[in-house]
């Protein structure tokens, strides 16, 4: 096996963790404050990343910069809630929903066409989301479960700015503005909702954003070794990840549902990466690298 693919599925398992411990911290802390504490820890990693680099903030090119962190932030903060308000599976597959999102934003906003295969595939993977959501079962899952196509979405529109804003800004000031951003939206979104957190709460804090800084540095080297699309596909098997930690942490068994919902969803995906006007529409060959960071930051 290649060193590429050892290392994206080292970082599909450790981004896994992170979710396990979102998880676990969502017993007792609300969402937005998790995400706030996700953002600030990063955001200061980040900030001596760029000192120790020696690496300037633009002085243009702001916007498009402040459009990217508010929607990051909004795909961090609907992930995080939906992770706490239904099972890791399904929180998981859903945001796996982010490419089929950037092909139809890519469509409007750009311009680009989509072919009549990717128009097939697309319609299987909204098949799946349709399973997973559950519109059968009670109001209160399938309004969760929309929380997490949403976080799709908005992870979707942030990978269509950093197609541009990756040919003029280093990555590293992308995140950063991600997650200060983050910081600050998250700050009124708990501001009633505050829990303070005890020693436990709070090492789990802390470890949210510290395991995913090193779950990023895994994902990156991955993209040194082996080819961005390679890498992406080896990802999913993060869904199997969290499906195991769901089932032995939290005693969560994936219905028939989630099951075929997720392989309709996985298998479209994957098709979709496979034919070279979606690669090219998703950006791969120019910032697979950043839209990954972007994702996992």
């Amino acid at each position: 096996m290649k060193n590429g693919v050892i290392l994206a599925i080292f970082s599909s398992l450790v981004f896994s963790i992170v979710n396990v411990l979102v998880k676990a911290a969502s017993f007792a802390i609300p969402p937005a404050e998790i995400a706030f504490f996700r953002s600030i820890i990063g955001a200061v990693i980040i900030f001596f990343m760029m000192k120790y680099s020696k690496i300037s903030f633009s002085t243009t090119g702001i916007p498009l910069l402040v459009l990217r962190g508010v929607l990051g932030a909004l795909y961090l903060t609907a992930y995080f809630y939906t992770i706490a308000m239904i099972p890791l599976t399904d929180a998981v597959i859903l945001v796996h929903l982010s490419p089929i999102f950037v092909i139809l934003l890519s469509a409007i906003f750009l311009k680009d066409k989509i072919s009549s295969d990717a128009m097939f595939f697309l319609f299987i993977a909204f098949a799946g989301a349709t399973l997973l959501l559950k519109p059968y079962q009670f109001e209160s899952y399938t309004m969760d479960a929309f929380v997490g196509i949403l976080s799709a979405l908005f992870a979707a529109g942030a990978a269509i700015s950093i197609r541009h804003l990756t040919k003029k800004h280093h990555s590293y000031e992308i995140i950063f503005y991600f997650l200060a951003i983050a910081t600050v939206i998250s700050v009124p979104l708990m501001w009633n909702d505050f829990v303070m957190p005890n020693l436990l709460e709070l090492f789990y804090l802390i470890l949210i954003g510290v395991v995913s800084l090193l779950g990023l540095i895994f994902l990156t080297k991955a993209f040194t070794h082996e080819n961005a699309i390679v890498v992406e596909v080896t990802r999913y098997i993060g869904i199997a990840f969290n499906a195991m930690w769901g089932y032995l942490l939290f005693a969560e068994v994936p219905d028939l549902l989630t099951v075929v919902g997720g392989v309709l969803i996985v298998g479209a995906c994957i098709a979709l990466s496979r034919k070279a006007k979606v690669k090219d529409l998703l950006g791969w060959k120019s910032v697979g690298k950043q839209e990954e960071i972007r994702k996992e930051v």
